[in-house]
């Protein structure tokens, strides 16, 4: 296990290494100069643009510039803004954790609520509750998350008065559940039909059998055979979709006016900030890389049969 382990994560670096480069090329093909854009529609002396850029090093070719990111991000050090000349390290250490927390919400609204939904289904598939499920999930995944979220955001806020339209507290649980819902419903409908599908299929199982004729309680025949077996695809896909589920806060923060990571790269965006656009998504690379890791070793616990050399 532990030379699995070693050999994954030094798989991560050329797979961390060639995402950050896309991500980085793509902010250096943006038009646009983060320097000129500081200045305004104010006069300029452009000999004090070209200093401020040499300082910067922007003025150095792609991968000059990409490899001194690396070298400081090796270090710690995410750069500074140029117009805020806040360290981008601060601007995460802020954002970030209110994102995490979301994302943590979602992902648990998901799990109990999907696999729960999946496993109620599928016990009796085909049945009238199974059908239901069916058609709720084909609605989710049909109905774009911005297009749910304002939907929600006008009954549970404008019509019934529940809560607030925004987010008053990134603290609060209560203030961030209703965009967690909105988060998570589109990862529900594929947890809840692929726990269902999985269930379905391993009722029909030899081992499943087996376990009946034994005269097994019905209760180990589910929790321990059934559902352990059926997970592992489950799991594949929640580990998956733990980035997903990060990337996808993005649109959400903007409905609900979390000041998480959407907030902060759209603004970064909007002032052609390209090094904290590339530090939040080295984060959220990070972040996948490790979930999948996690999720691989969790295939061993659910599934005695596979072990790692």
């Amino acid at each position: 296990m532990g030379r699995y382990v070693a050999r994954r994560l030094l798989q991560m670096i050329p797979v961390f290494i060639g995402s950050t480069f896309l991500i980085f090329a793509m902010m250096f093909a943006l038009p646009g100069d983060p320097v000129r854009a500081l200045m305004g529609d104010q006069a300029f002396d452009p000999a004090v643009v070209e200093a401020i850029r040499h300082d910067r090093g922007l003025d150095l070719p792609l991968w000059q510039q990409y490899l001194k990111y690396l070298f400081e991000l090796l270090q710690g050090n995410f750069g500074t803004e140029i117009a805020s000349q806040r360290p981008i390290a601060d601007i995460i250490a802020q954002a970030f954790p209110v994102t995490i927390r979301l994302t943590l919400f979602a992902f648990t609204f998901t799990v109990i609520v999907g696999i729960g939904l999946g496993i109620v289904a599928g016990l009796r598939p085909e049945s009238v509750r199974d059908r239901g499920l069916l058609a709720l999930t084909l609605v989710l995944i049909s109905m774009p998350s911005f297009v749910l979220g304002y939907l929600m955001q006008y009954l549970f806020a404008f019509k019934w008065g529940i809560t607030t339209p925004t987010v008053q507290d990134s603290e609060s649980f209560g203030d961030l559940l209703l965009p967690a819902i909105v988060l998570g419903s589109l990862s529900l409908a594929y947890v809840a039909r692929l726990t269902r599908t999985s269930m379905a299929e391993n009722l029909r199982a030899d081992y499943m059998r087996t376990a009946v004729a034994k005269g097994l309680p019905r209760r180990r025949i589910i929790g321990v055979h059934l559902m352990r077996n059926s997970l592992v695809p489950v799991v594949t896909f929640l580990g998956t979709d733990i980035g997903n589920l990060m990337t996808g806060a993005i649109v959400t923060e903007g409905i609900f006016n979390v000041q998480g990571v959407g907030d902060a790269i759209y603004e970064a965006l909007f002032r052609r900030e390209g090094a904290t656009v590339v530090g939040i998504a080295s984060l959220i690379v990070l972040v996948y890389l490790l979930a999948s890791l996690l999720v691989d070793l969790l295939y061993a616990v659910l599934d005695p049969r596979i072990r790692y050399a």
